[in-house]
């Protein structure tokens, strides 16, 4: 007998079902399940669904994305000619037009009127996400119940998704140097902020000989998910390790603890050598930002609140934890700041991983590290990121064909430079039989042999007959 349950109804059934999918998963699939599914296609009966109606779906999300990237167009052009109106009013003489005041005035109303609009794009890679939570639900609703007979995500046609390939910086961003013309590399973003400090609460001190870059600086040598979740009981500054065994998640306000998101993530990590000793000084701060806080307190208990001993490592001056967003606003302004690429505090991981491939750690060593489920994750993440690796891996094969010795490029009668010649018979007997003769020039071209097959060998000058 055939079921009259709707898309919607069954949806709904399936997901209540769902009690692996951890609270960040969940939170998505009933997003979109709410948002997109239900409006496209929760009227349908399940029998009645077929590709054409998820394909429409899709479609419409399209049109959708063309209408948000023209509000999103039109908000960017408002806010120019905001900030125009604005300037112009300010650098007016006064007493200023009372014209410019009300120029900026609609300016700014024009503004608001185009930042209510939706402008969010939804890109490949959510639509991917959409379809791939739809075809489990319609696997579920095929294999496991036999409500249906095919899976009707698996014709879609969507647009191509590409995995963004991890860049070396010097291959996309090189600027001038101030002064001297040429092109050097901007100041390295650890150098860049090892001066700043995370703003810190009015009124307390720093002390000025403990570096004050504890976390962004951890998380671009080691693990970063994990680094606002760090508990001090997890931490042992006697032999330098941390294991991870939980992380933050952040939604909006709301902020959570949670497992990793694999079993590989749990982990114990050796820290190196230089982030421990950040770590024991960074230890040193807060013991010292505590005593300070607290002698506040018992001072002024109405306008310093108690300490709050929230057990992690990078905290408030008063206890409390880092919002994992705080973070990564603090790092995009310093970006923005130090001229840097458009990096995220994410790509400090990935920074990790490339500089421990080039110093020679081995992959399977920078997999745990990195606490992927697979070394082909790893492997295929970032074999080819640094170009001296890709010159190894063209020079290894050569290397290893076997080639005859040639001698080094010399001079034609008329001073012009002759490429590598291939060595005469002759030469190699006389060469064999007396190598104590044999010239500088020989010895070097010994060990950088080139054969050339396409310029014959030069004839001898007038003045330096051929021997």
């Amino acid at each position: 007998m055939l079921s009259d349950e709707t898309v919607k109804q069954f949806l709904l059934r399936w997901f209540e079902k769902r009690v692996d999918l951890k609270r960040s998963t969940r939170r998505t699939y009933e997003d979109h399940i709410h948002r997109v599914f239900i409006p496209a296609l929760g009227r349908l009966k399940l029998r009645d669904l077929r590709t054409r109606h998820i394909q429409e779906m899709f479609e419409e999300i399209w049109r959708r994305n063309e209408e948000h990237a023209a509000n999103r167009d039109a908000a960017e052009l408002a806010k120019v000619e905001c900030e125009a109106a604005h300037r112009a009013w300010k650098q007016a003489t006064k007493p200023r037009p009372p014209a410019l005041r009300q120029r900026w005035n609609e300016a700014r109303q024009r503004l608001r009127e185009a930042r209510r609009k939706p402008r969010h794009i939804t890109g490949p890679g959510v639509q991917l996400k959409m379809k791939n939570e739809l075809s489990a639900a319609l696997d579920y609703a095929k294999d496991t119940e036999k409500l249906i007979s095919e899976n009707w995500t698996y014709d879609l046609v969507l647009p191509k998704y590409t995995a963004p390939e991890p860049l070396v910086w010097d291959r996309r961003t090189r600027r001038p140097v101030e002064g001297d013309g040429e092109e050097a590399r901007p100041r390295h973003g650890l150098d860049g902020g090892a001066d700043r400090r995370l703003p810190r609460r009015r009124g307390t001190p720093a002390l000025p000989d403990v570096p004050p870059h504890g976390v962004p600086r951890d998380a671009s040598r080691r693990v970063l998910r994990p680094a606002m979740a760090r508990d001090r009981h997890e931490t042992d500054m006697t032999v330098g390790t941390v294991h991870i065994s939980e992380q933050l998640v952040a939604a909006s306000c709301d902020v959570w603890e949670d497992t990793p998101k694999r079993d590989s993530g749990a982990c114990t990590i050796r820290l190196d050598s230089q982030t421990h000793q950040l770590l024991l000084f960074w230890r040193r701060r807060q013991q010292f930002e505590r005593a300070q806080w607290e002698e506040k307190h018992r001072n002024e208990p109405k306008k310093y609140g108690p300490y709050v001993d929230s057990g992690r490592v990078f905290t408030w001056e008063d206890g409390r934890p880092y919002h994992p967003e705080y973070l990564f606003e603090v790092f995009h302004r310093l970006v923005q700041k130090l001229g840097l690429p458009p990096i995220r505090l994410h790509d400090l991981r990935h920074c990790a991983a490339t500089l421990s491939l080039a110093a020679g750690v081995h992959m399977k060593a920078i997999q745990v590290l990195l606490g992927h489920s697979s070394f082909k994750l790893t492997a295929d993440t970032y074999t080819s990121v640094l170009p001296q690796l890709e010159l190894e891996a063209a020079d290894a094969p050569v290397a290893l064909v076997p080639r005859k010795a040639t001698q080094q490029p010399g001079q034609g009668g008329d001073g012009t430079p002759q490429g590598p010649q291939p060595v005469p018979a002759s030469a190699e007997a006389t060469a064999g039989s007396a190598p104590a003769e044999r010239s500088s020039g020989d010895a070097e071209a010994a060990m950088h042999p080139m054969v050339s097959l396409a310029e014959p060998a030069a004839p001898a000058s007038e003045e330096e007959p051929a021997a």
